[in-house]
């Protein structure tokens, strides 16, 4: 069978899918709302401050539901990964036109500085999974077995084995 539903004919990883980004992600962006919202709110007002709250809150839930759904994809298949990040990308997209369309223009937070938070809010928490994908060791095949696992029941410890010479380097 071809096409979206053909069937993996090669080994399926069965490596978890990490999401610790999330939890360093909402952290950093805790950490910087924590210190935009009063200096917002003394600079320029406390309409602004809230503007720049939701704006965290609302990048913050993008990224977490992205984060999600992909990681649940990838359970499913690695192939539906990409699927699930552009409609996922989509949907949020359009939640977040409709959100910005319903505020009014004068009302009580400012549209303005929400749009602002959300820019600085994503290039934050871009930032972060930028960092983050930088300091793992990603595995293109299956990851080696343990030491522990490969050595068990080889040889007591301190045993030698004759096919490995020690090497200066």
């Amino acid at each position: 069978m071809t096409g979206l539903f053909a069937e993996r004919t090669g080994p399926r990883s069965d490596a978890p899918w990490d999401l610790s980004f999330l939890r360093v992600g909402a952290l950093a962006a805790l950490a910087v709302t924590a210190v935009a919202v009063p200096v917002t709110g003394l600079l320029a007002g406390w309409a602004d401050a809230l503007g720049v709250l939701v704006g965290a809150a609302v990048v913050t839930a993008f990224f977490c539901i992205s984060g999600l759904v992909i990681a649940w994809a990838g359970r499913i298949d690695d192939t539906y990964t990409l699927p699930a990040a552009l409609g996922t990308f989509f949907v949020k997209a359009v939640a977040l036109y409709a959100v910005l369309s319903a505020l009014p223009e004068d009302g009580w937070l400012n549209r303005l500085a929400l749009a602002w938070a959300v820019v600085v809010g994503t290039l934050l928490w871009s930032g972060v999974q930028l960092r983050w994908v930088w300091t793992r060791q990603l595995y293109y095949v299956p990851p080696p077995a343990p030491p522990s696992a490969r050595t068990a029941g080889a040889q007591a410890p301190g045993a030698e084995d004759p096919e490995i010479r020690p090497t200066r380097g």
